[in-house]
């Protein structure tokens, strides 16, 4: 490409000069960087420059075996309409400088952009001005392709997908089906078609665990025999609904003060039918694997915690039921310590729990009134623990287990049998006990568990100790060894011998807690009791949203009201053209249930079908469509392997484009394979990355991937945060707007006070890209943006100090480019030698910085450099054309369009995206000579410098020819050198 100086345009835009008429027509300004920036971008799009081929298919034009596949990855932005903020870009530069110097070191880079575009947003907005939300989405999608596309990101345009594209979501729905016509082999440990599982039915090697015969059982038994065990499946269950979005969400997007992540709207639980996904039955997996992955150990932390791995026992407690013999009702528990259930004074069940409908009392029995409790003074104990369900229904599960919560609860009435006393013990409902986790019921042991030992103290509960406190436990607590638990001010948690646990079969007393732990584990097993057991805290995935502007699930129903999964062939299952998407609530009161917007799609719900295996025989018959949509994870789960083969018409992706890309068998990641480098927010610890690792397992059982996992590396970037301010009233005002005196800050005259955090649009204190394009270019805010700190850490932003990077562009192109001509600058004459070692010592430290993603110290470096360079220009007038072309590789990643166009310059054709990274000299990285300090007595008293290879003789007679030294050392006496060689010389005096 040739620069052509006719092609420059005056502009009045010009942040260093306060007038057209006094700035060099070829000065490096907003104008100029525009103009550069938008030519070369131009450049790029007509050339295909970043497109990565592919090892086969369409694609495959130009590809290269002997190239390294790296596959770079942003998480990618849902398309809001407010468009991108300066915030936004900071992983995207990070990721394009990453991609761009890996270009020139010889990979193959596969580097794109797409769009998580269903949600609740875009269907919000669609309530709120009645645009259908497919027009506001596409237009803010076109809106940041523009902003993504002006920042200079070297994304391959062909690779570019949204969720809410028809040939896209039609391979989500693709997968949903895998999902469902799969179950879980626990003895294989993976996913298998479901297809296996009925033949194993059908052949008599398999039979319901229910004990029943599958030859007895009627085409409706069988089926849901079979539904029982799909991965992707219908349940009863308590849920998260949200009244203000109109929809049920996942415990992961419930806040911890039970709200909407989205919306800030209350969330309350209650029962309903929904579409999960059994993501519980990959929870060893999903955990054991986090250790082949190359992520922050904070964010497997985060994993590890919500997949909650425990090891203990389930322990069988019989329950009375009103009116029946004494212990007539199993009720289970799970408890990691089975070694304290000699102490274990009463039990307590979730609200949910399914058994309180057949032990709650129909009296009271003679019991304390705190027992009762708040809800039960004045009624009967089932109208007492109807009333605390309701109560309980109306929090979220995050808010029912916050720490130092008051404990409520009711007496049930009941009592259960503790199996190793035989002590009738009190059952109580508590909102602190959860149905989804473990059992929904707890033996509570309060002297040795401080949630029990507060719900005790609460409800006068008596207590039992089982193991022995230490005497450092009691002399700080102020009690005696022998003391009762019920006099103790808080629960022992520690570990120590066990006491008062024996029984006429056995006894733990005296053992320690690991040995007790084994002891009466075995005991229970062998009286069948219970059994060891694990289990986690995952629970399995809700899968489903009650609102319009997301994936159509591929499921119709049949006239046995059971789903069926919609034949491959006819995928996708299009969504309807509907322009009402107001929430409706069928129903009133607890009978209330949301309806879904698709339920208005009257011709649409319905459809005639000739499927086989149809009960009511062949021919057309009627099924009903399900009518919820898909979350908005569903499409946000499998993006990136949409990126290896998006133009695949006949399939998700060709198997050996998605080996290629993802590393498959015999790769150099010890197999596990995947992304080379994910980038993103660590926002996305526990929904994103938990979901996508799930679905990326099951396709792996199912043979359609290569790699057990899909991100090898992942990064976690910081965020750019900035003061928003509020008046008197609390409202947010233009940040833009308020000015600063003397520390104060005034909005319209008025104080304001302000705060640090966020960007947003609420916040009123958004600065967009567009304003940093026009004021000072993108090059100037990608370098910006990479020098604020390191990329994983958050950093202030401060618009007042973009000029100074912008500066270092000018000083660069000043030294390239006479401002006033536009000449060049550059001659073939040698650097200077100091020069020429300044550079490669660059060279070598922004190699490595890059490599290492440490942008901001190889911007350092390049500044120290860049101010060598101008040192000998202002000497010499020119500038080396060695030097100038080094420095255009060195930021050719980090400011890639100004580098494109002082390589034009420098005489070359095409792009510079895949000239090779420059290499120093390691000759010129050894120091000639070292300065080293000179010490009297072991206080520094000057510096000398010398050879670097000067020996200690040679090193102590520089440091006494030092005039300083020589007049420290004048009149005394020395009794000791101490020369160490290319470190430090230390004159002992006396």
């Amino acid at each position: 490409m040739t620069w052509v100086t006719s092609t420059l345009v005056t502009d009045a835009t010009d942040t260093t000069s306060p007038s057209e008429s006094t700035t060099p027509a070829f000065r490096y300004n907003a104008r100029l960087a525009n103009e550069i920036e938008a030519r070369w971008q131009q450049y790029w799009d007509e050339h295909h420059t970043f497109e990565a081929p592919n090892p086969v298919g369409p694609m495959a034009e130009g590809f290269d075996p002997t190239k390294r596949p790296l596959f770079v990855l942003d998480m990618f932005p849902y398309p809001s309409g407010a468009g991108l903020h300066v915030g936004h870009p900071l992983g995207f530069i990070g990721t394009d400088v990453y991609s761009r110097f890996m270009r020139m070191n010889g990979a193959n880079v596969l580097y794109s952009m797409g769009f998580d575009a269903f949600g609740l947003p875009a269907e919000q907005y669609a309530i709120q001005t009645g645009q259908h939300p497919r027009i506001s989405t596409e237009n803010n999608i076109a809106n940041m392709r523009r902003q993504l596309r002006a920042l200079g990101l070297s994304h391959d345009p062909r690779r570019s997908v949204s969720t809410t594209d028809v040939d896209y979501y039609k391979w989500t729905q693709w997968i949903f089906l895998q999902i469902f016509n799969s179950w879980y082999d626990e003895e294989q440990g993976k996913a298998r078609p479901i297809g296996e599982l009925i033949e194993a039915f059908e052949q008599g090697m398999r039979a319901p665990e229910d004990g029943s015969s599958w030859d007895e059982l009627d085409h409706v038994g069988r089926r849901e025999l079979i539904d029982s065990y799909r991965l992707a499946f219908l349940a009863d269950g308590t849920v998260n609904w949200c009244p203000g979005l109109g929809t049920v969400l996942a415990n992961e997007e419930v806040t911890a003060d039970g709200r909407s992540e989205r919306g800030n709207f209350p969330v309350y639980r209650r029962p309903m039918k929904q579409w999960m996904m059994r993501i519980t039955a990959y929870a060893e997996r999903l955990l054991q694997d986090l250790d082949a992955l190359d992520w922050s150990e904070s964010i497997k932390l985060m994993q590890r915690n919500w997949i909650g791995r425990s090891t203990g026992a389930y322990v069988t407690f019989t329950a009375d039921a009103p009116g029946e013999p004494e212990g007539t009702i199993d009720l289970e528990v799970f408890t990691t310590r089975p070694d304290t259930l000699f102490g274990a004074t009463y039990m307590v069940i979730a609200p949910e729990h399914p058994a309180l409908d057949d032990i709650v009392a129909n009296a009271w029995p003679e019991c304390p009134d705190t027992w009762r409790g708040l809800w039960g003074l004045e009624r009967s104990p089932a109208q007492a623990v109807k009333a605390y369900q309701d109560f309980a229904a109306a929090q979220s599960e995050i808010e029912r287990q916050t720490e130092g919560k008051e404990k409520t609860g009711i007496f049930t009435g009941a009592f259960a049998t503790n199996p190793v006393t035989g002590q009738r013990i009190p059952i109580f409902v508590a909102d602190y006990v959860l149905m989804g986790y473990g059992t929904g019921a707890i033996m509570a042991v309060p002297a040795h568990d401080q949630r029990d030992f507060d719900f005790a103290r609460e409800f006068d509960i008596p207590m039992r100790a089982v193991v022995a406190p230490t005497d450092a436990w009691c002399a700080e607590h102020g009690v005696t060894s022998d003391a009762p638990a019920d006099a103790w001010p808080e629960a022992f948690t520690g570990d120590g011998a066990l006491i008062n646990s024996r029984n006429d079969e056995i006894t733990i007393e005296g053992l320690a807690v690991p040995d007790a732990i084994t002891a009466i584990t075995d005991w229970l097993s062998a009286v069948e009791l219970g059994s060891a057991a694990v289990t986690y805290r995952l629970r399995d995935w809700l899968f489903a949203r009650q609102r319009y502007w997301g994936e159509p699930f591929p499921i119709v129903y049949d006239g046995d009201g059971l789903p069926v999964a919609v034949p491959e062939d006819m995928l996708p299952v299009e969504l309807p053209e509907l322009f009402d998407f107001e929430p409706r609530i069928v129903g009133e009161d607890d009978d209330s249930i949301p309806e879904p917007p698709l339920a208005r799609a009257e011709e649409w719900v319905t459809v005639e079908l000739d499927l086989p295996g149809d009960v009511r025989g062949p021919g057309a018959h009627p099924f009903r469509r399900e009518l919820n949509v898909m979350p908005q994870w569903a499409g946000s789960c499998w993006y990136y392997l949409r990126y290896l083969d998006p133009a695949n018409a006949d399939a998700m992706v060709d198997p050996a484009i998605e080996q290629y890309w993802m590393h498959g068998p015999g790769d150099s990641k010890g197999g596990i394979g995947g992304v080379d480098l994910y980038v993103g927010g660590v926002e996305h610890a526990v929904l994103h990355l938990l979901y996508a690792r799930f679905w990326h397992k099951v396709l792996y059982d199912l043979g359609r991937v290569s790699t057990p996992e899909p991100f090898q590396r992942l990064f976690n970037q910081g965020m750019i945060q900035a003061y928003a301010y509020t008046d008197a009233r609390g409202v947010y005002v233009p940040a833009e707007a308020v000015v600063e005196t003397n520390g104060e800050y005034t909005y319209n005259s008025e104080p304001v006070d302000r705060e640090y955090g966020k960007m947003g649009k609420s916040l009123k204190n958004i600065v967009t890209p567009d304003d940093m394009y026009r004021d000072f270019g993108a090059d100037t805010l990608r370098i910006y943006e990479m020098f604020m700190g390191p990329l994983d850490a958050s950093r202030p932003w401060s618009t007042a100090d973009i000029p100074g990077s912008h500066r270092f562009l000018q000083r660069f192109w000043r030294n390239c480019v006479d401002e006033d001509t536009g000449a060049s600058r550059v001659v073939d004459a040698p650097a200077s030698p100091e020069l020429r070692k300044v550079l490669h010592r660059t060279i070598d430290a922004v190699q490595r910085d890059y490599a290492d993603m440490s942008f901001n110290t190889a911007i350092a470096r390049l500044f120290e450099c860049n101010n060598a360079l101008t040192s000998e220009v202002q000497a010499t007038g020119s500038a080396p054309r060695e030097v100038v072309g080094a420095m255009a590789l060195l930021l050719a990643p980090l400011t890639p369009h100004i580098a494109e166009e002082v390589w034009a310059r420098l005489g070359h054709d095409g792009t510079i995206a895949y000239e090779s990274f420059p290499v120093a000299d390691p000759e010129l990285l050894v120091d000639d000579e070292v300065e080293v300090p000179v010490q009297v007595n072991g206080k520094v008293r000057g510096r000398v410098t010398v050879a670097a290879n000067a020996d200690a003789a040679a090193l102590e007679a520089a440091a006494r020819a030092d005039a300083t030294i020589a007049a420290q050392l004048d009149g005394v006496t020395v009794r000791k050198v101490i020369a160490v060689p290319g470190r430090m010389v230390n004159f002992v005096v006396g």
